[in-house]
């Protein structure tokens, strides 16, 4: 087994943006999503620009080396389909002007220490990034040059190895043998281009709780928000030793700060109204990739189609759940839970108790007709969600519409996922207009019920709406609680979206 290398951090991907003009809130639609440099190609000004940019990509063809593949319900290039790229940034030295973060690897060549795989969902409304810590211990090929090598034939060794190993194809095979989940592309981004990107947008803003002084990335910063130019923020996201607990988890974290800030910072410069500065972030990301060989014009014209919809709210981001190595109290292990993440993806569908549920509105959305008046109805309202107030305010919302609330109980925090609707067999049309107030509320049957229909509001539930056969004029009552969204144990996330020091 490979030992540990000095830690060289690799160059962070950076976003891509599009903008809505609908509305005069437009900015708040401005999109930018993670997928890496390649990605953010597809808004080039002129067609001229976008085939300079386009050859400014180095391509590499990997196919022959990623041996026996998982199945994809590939359907057309680029589009109508989920897409999942695998993005790693590359810890190189070569070019990048100085030799403060060192010369090489210890090995020799290039390790890759940050590793993320972007999905996209088929429909285009979400995105999720996935950080792939670089202490993991997994099993892998253990010969990268021999195709028929294999995860389930092979040996134990720390994640960043891979790319040390074999390049963009031992990582991808590795990935690809551990979960199942089908790589459509991959990116690998340099330290060079990393700070060309970072000072194309001017600088980008980062927050600290902690001071920093750390020698192994030749940098220092006081607690607090500050701006950051493109060799500053290098050494930044390369920090790990010095901060908190050291380890790289938390450094993970920091990065993907980071990156939320890069997504908020084309909001709020309004990038893609300023065409020099827009070619000029778009000409240093794309002279510092290496793509795969079918990332192509006509595949990436297709995918910037798709994306025209998706929003910085929409962004997420999420962390392998890890636990310590037995073998080595210095790595990690992924968790059982791990699964969730890859599940997902292959599914396309949302993490477990992400925001995936239908948002409230002005009044519900159910496709049936209700066949039971609210005036009609008895409920008992169960908060499961361990936030006080939470099942007064129902009450409240459904009492103005008619409903009756017979009483209100505690659950058990963080049982429930969402609104559960529980019912006997003979209240199942009474149950289904109690729902149209709960946008994605689940029915339940349960036959030790009797004529009171049971609402449980657990982690991640939906505040009340009007609903179409209500009683009364009242308006509703103004919400002022809602429920915490419902996450996984062990599953870190965050929103691109969420405030950088947070």
């Amino acid at each position: 087994m490979s030992g540990p290398s000095e830690d060289h951090e690799a160059g962070t991907p950076v976003t891509r943006y599009r903008s809505r003009h609908r509305r005069p809130r437009r900015w708040r639609r401005l999109v930018a999503v993670l997928l890496s440099a390649a990605l953010v190609v597809f808004v080039a000004p002129t067609v001229l620009a976008y085939f300079k940019l386009n050859h400014n990509i180095k391509r590499i063809d990997i196919s022959k080396a990623l041996g026996s593949r998982p199945s994809t319900t590939s359907v057309s290039a680029g589009v109508d389909r989920p897409l999942n790229v695998m993005v790693m940034g590359s810890d190189t030295r070569e070019g990048i002007g100085t030799t403060e973060y060192g010369k090489d690897t210890v090995e020799g060549g290039a390790h890759s220490d940050t590793n993320l795989l972007v999905h996209l969902s088929a429909d285009r409304s979400r995105a999720l990034i996935v950080s792939i810590p670089r202490d993991s211990m997994t099993k892998a090929p253990k010969d990268c040059n021999d195709p028929k090598s294999t995860v389930a034939n092979g040996e134990v060794r720390q994640w960043n190895y891979n790319f040390n190993k074999g390049g963009p194809a031992c990582t991808i095979r590795t990935l690809e043998g551990l979960t199942g989940v089908f790589v459509d592309h991959f990116i690998v981004v340099d330290f060079r281009g990393f700070q060309e990107m970072v000072d194309a947008l001017g600088g980008v803003e980062v927050c600290t709780n902690v001071d920093i002084a750390d020698s192994d990335a030749q940098f220092t910063l006081a607690a607090g928000r500050h701006r950051l130019t493109g060799k500053e923020a290098l050494g930044y996201v390369r920090v790990r030793k010095t901060v908190n607990d050291g380890s790289d988890l938390n450094r993970i974290r920091r990065q993907q700060a980071f990156l939320s800030s890069v997504v908020q910072e084309a909001t709020d410069t309004k990038l893609l109204l300023r065409p020099d500065k827009l070619f000029a972030f778009l000409d240093a990301a794309t002279k510092s990739m290496t793509a795969d060989a079918d990332l192509g014009a006509t595949t990436l014209a297709g995918i910037a189609n798709s994306l025209r919809h998706i929003g910085v709210d929409e962004i997420e981001f999420v962390t392998v759940p890890t636990e310590v190595y037995p073998k080595d109290p210095n790595r990690v292990q992924w968790k059982d839970n791990a699964s969730e993440i890859w599940e997902a993806i292959k599914a396309d569908r949302p993490l477990p108790g992400s925001s995936d549920k239908p948002k409230p509105t002005a009044t519900s959305t159910t496709k049936e007709r209700l066949t039971v008046a609210p005036d009609k109805i008895s409920v008992e309202i169960s908060n499961d969600s361990g936030v006080g107030g939470l099942a007064t305010q129902a009450g409240a919302a459904l009492s103005v519409q008619g409903f009756t609330v017979a009483g209100y109980r505690n659950g058990a925090a963080g049982e429930t996922e969402g609104v559960v609707i529980r019912h006997s067999k003979a209240q199942k049309a009474a149950a289904r207009t109690v729902a149209a107030a709960f946008p994605g509320a689940k029915l339940k049957a349960d036959e030790n019920l009797g004529s009171v229909i049971v609402v449980h509001l657990g982690m991640g539930a939906a505040n009340p709406v009007e609903v179409p056969n209500r009683k009364g004029k009242d308006p509703l009552p103004k919400m002022t609680v809602s429920a915490p969204p419902a996450v996984p144990d062990g599953l870190d996330t965050r929103k691109a979206d969420q405030d950088i020091c947070s």
